[in-house]
């Protein structure tokens, strides 16, 4: 889900570089975008050579519309490396199991609160993807952004986690999942805030019993 907010124009190509980067470093072949938005993500993999299935799951038909638009003239697209499904990664996907990566960017924050249960059970514990990379707003830095407290940066956001908070529940999912779950972060560091995206790479190293 992309969106308009508050943060520096270049900040979302830095998470996007990074993501790719992560994920090219694992090696991946097979990569899915859950929440592809209208396509900024699959634009910087499909033009990598190592990633020769690449699939966007958005639940927007409009931005999934948009993702097509955007794509379709790329030769990569047009050799079949593009699978674009509409749908929600709270639900069951039996066809996208066992990816070797894939990427949540600035989505699991428009998730409402309840709901995250489902999109633990569906992508963790269902998708399980070998390596997953997740990138989210880190709520401590807003005030740089000369936000109010408790103001978010996109109005369609249901939650924005402080590091502590999100650190809290990765590692609650990467334990219950059989994933081990390492922390960064993209933009300009505050020595007391932090950086202003959060970065979380999990990893699959077991089958839960």
């Amino acid at each position: 889900m992309e969106k308009i907010n508050l943060e520096a124009p270049d900040l979302h190509q830095e998470r996007l570089q990074r993501v790719v980067s992560l994920v090219r470093a694992s090696g991946a072949r097979r990569v899915l975008d859950l929440g592809c938005g209208s396509g900024g993500l699959l634009q910087y993999l499909l033009r990598d050579a190592q990633f020769d299935r690449v699939v966007g799951l958005e639940l927007s038909g409009e931005l999934l519309a948009q993702a097509k638009m955007r794509l379709e003239d790329l030769p990569s697209v047009r050799a079949g490396r593009l699978e674009l499904v509409c749908g929600s990664y709270t639900d069951k996907h039996p066809g996208l199991t066992g990816f070797d990566a894939a990427a949540m960017v600035e989505t699991i924050e428009h998730v409402p609160p309840e709901a995250l249960s489902r999109v633990e059970r569906a992508v963790f514990a269902g998708l399980r993807p070998h390596l997953l990379v997740m990138t989210t707003p880190n709520h401590e830095y807003n005030p740089l952004y000369d936000m109010a407290p408790g103001e978010f940066r996109d109005p369609d956001h249901k939650f924005e986690w402080d590091r502590a908070r999100f650190r809290e529940w990765a590692q609650g999912v990467a334990r219950r999942n059989g994933y081990r779950v390492s922390f960064s972060g993209v933009g300009e560091m505050d020595t007391h805030l932090g950086q202003p995206s959060q970065v979380a790479r999990f990893t699959l190293v077991e089958t839960p019993t």
